[in-house]
């Protein structure tokens, strides 16, 4: 099904979204009143299902393991001391953005923004020259590598930390508006302009007002005030629009490279993991044990100083720089590349001792705590020049009385901040201005500040070391390097297993699995 129907108080929507039909409507089990029934108020219990998988995304089915070092310190860096936490379920693209994914997303700003704001697409634009280096010949990939045909399946590099996060933003408005068109509820516009552009924050706050897809455009209206055969703005609690598209946290990161799920013991259906994991595949070696493919290596990596790719007729990894990302074998999750291709971008402001510090149940290091703009009357701000909502930061004047949090910039919380450094008593110091990289004395004996973002995984210019999904490395915000990429994430909403449940929901992920090793296609040569 395609389209939504939304008639006489009842409708159904496509993806197993929404099921309302039949003659009796659900009451209250609250007041006996009935929902969905325009006669006493109209209000509406939508019978949600289940969450649609947007574009590229996986299910990740969240648990307990054991975050941190499964190899040995060879860094000497002392940050990823062992420790058991909680993740809850997410979503994961299955592989990473590529240059094509990317390129898409530039032609919509220049389209839409770059007329009347050329810095927007100049400031999201792959810093190609990445490639470039002292004493070796790279420029065919700053000539080529983004841009030719050839590399459209390649991962995306040259993007800095900030520059994902904006792809992943533009990335949930284009879904969401996608998802509204397929369910007849706005019609395409492909004469968006600066303002006047699908925002999904500035839909549900009623700043944006969409092209109808026809006389009966939107959700059926049972308020009685509306007046018959009334239609409304799709809200939240209808549950049609997903979640915003991000990056994955740090703990999501390694949870989903290690995919212990493929570990758990299959006689005893019970907690326990067979085997212990460095890497995304079972084993500690970095070649395929299996008959057919034995001895080939599972990932792209630099096996040694100056072997890229292995020798010419029968190549290690078939790939001298990056490799297509649905090259060698997904890991127990449908996940292609975990490990190798390129090291990825994770939402975590690095501090050595987050893994100390953290909470045991979703860590991250990272909260900066904001709230939308209101003007003095207590509505919404109007959007900004190019259509998006405005935020500011919380402040400790109105969370006087709340007890979890009290400022809005926790990146620094217990590690870096002006109480945990060696001038807590240094009253010269108490000005908020100075205490960015504070702690960690940044540009004098660190790079460490609150524009660290931590690095998960290893590349094609990186030895096996980096592999282990356990290792942690860290760059400025805003920098890129040729062997950095990243994927996208997103929240899941409601049960972390999904539909079915037990031998029903395994054997079904058993069947996912091998459909997505059938699709992975193998760069070596037999």
């Amino acid at each position: 099904m395609k389209k939504s129907f939304i008639r006489n108080g009842s409708f159904l929507l496509s993806s197993g979204l929404i099921v309302l039909a039949g003659c009796s409507k659900p009451k209250s089990s609250n007041t006996g009143w009935n929902y969905n029934d325009s006669k006493n108020g109209g209000f509406e219990r939508v019978a949600y299902t289940e969450q649609e998988t947007g574009p590229n995304l996986v299910l990740i089915e969240g648990g307990t393991f054991v975050q941190g070092r499964t190899e040995q310190d060879v860094m000497y860096d002392w940050n990823n001391q062992p420790r058991r936490v909680t993740v809850h379920s997410f979503y994961m693209d299955e592989t990473e953005v590529t240059n094509i994914n990317y390129r898409e997303y530039l032609y919509w700003i220049g389209r839409v923004w770059a007329m009347d704001y050329p810095e927007v697409l100049k400031n999201a634009l792959p810093d190609t020259l990445v490639w470039r280096s002292k004493l070796a010949y790279n420029e065919p990939y700053v000539e080529y590598y983004l841009r030719h045909p050839a590399y459209n399946d390649y991962p995306v590099v040259g993007v800095n930390w900030l520059q994902a996060n904006d792809y992943c933003a533009w990335r949930s408005d284009r879904v969401n508006e996608n998802i509204m068109i397929r369910e007849n509820i706005i019609a395409v516009n492909p004469n968006q302009t600066v303002d006047d552009n699908f925002n999904t924050e500035a839909y549900l706050a009623g700043q944006y007002e969409p092209l109808p897809a026809g006389k009966n455009s939107g959700v059926r209206d049972l308020n009685p005030s509306a007046g018959d055969n009334a239609y409304r703005k799709v809200r939240m609690e209808d549950g049609i629009l997903l979640p915003k598209y991000r990056l994955p946290t740090e703990a999501e990161w390694e949870y989903a490279a290690l995919s212990l799920i493929g570990n758990v013991d299959p006689k005893t259906d019970a907690e326990i993991i067979m085997d212990r994991k460095m890497y995304p595949w079972t084993g500690h070696i970095a070649r395929n044990p299996n008959d057919r493919f034995k001895g080939d290596f599972i990932a792209n990596f630099r096996r040694g100083r100056g072997d890229y790719m292995g020798a010419a007729g029968h190549l290690n990894d078939n790939a001298s720089i990056t490799a297509p990302v649905y090259s060698y074998w997904p890991n127990d999750y449908g996940l292609y590349n975990m490990a190798g291709n390129v090291s990825e971008w994770v939402m975590d402001t690095y501090r050595p001792l987050t893994l100390t510090d953290m909470d045991d149940y979703n860590p991250f290091r990272g909260n900066v705590f904001k709230k939308k703009l209101l003007d003095i009357d207590g509505n919404i701000e109007q959007k900004d020049s190019l259509g998006r909502l405005q935020y500011v930061r919380v402040t400790e004047e109105e969370n006087l009385e709340r007890r979890n949090y009290k400022k809005s910039d926790y990146r620094d919380y217990i590690d870096g901040d002006y109480n945990s450094s060696i001038y807590y008593n240094d009253e010269s110091y108490a000005d908020t201005s100075q205490r960015n990289g504070l702690m960690y004395e940044f540009s004098v004996t660190s790079i460490i500040n609150d524009n660290a973002k931590v690095i998960k995984g290893g590349s094609w210019k990186d030895p096996a070391f980096w592999m282990v999904a356990g290792t942690r490395r860290f760059l400025d915000e805003r920098q890129s390097t040729a062997w950095i990429g990243f994927r996208c994430a997103m929240d899941r909403v409601g049960s972390p297993v999904g539909l079915g449940k037990g031998k029903y929901r395994k054997n079904n992920l058993k069947k996912v699995s091998k459909k997505k090793m059938k699709r992975g296609r193998r760069l070596l040569s037999k």
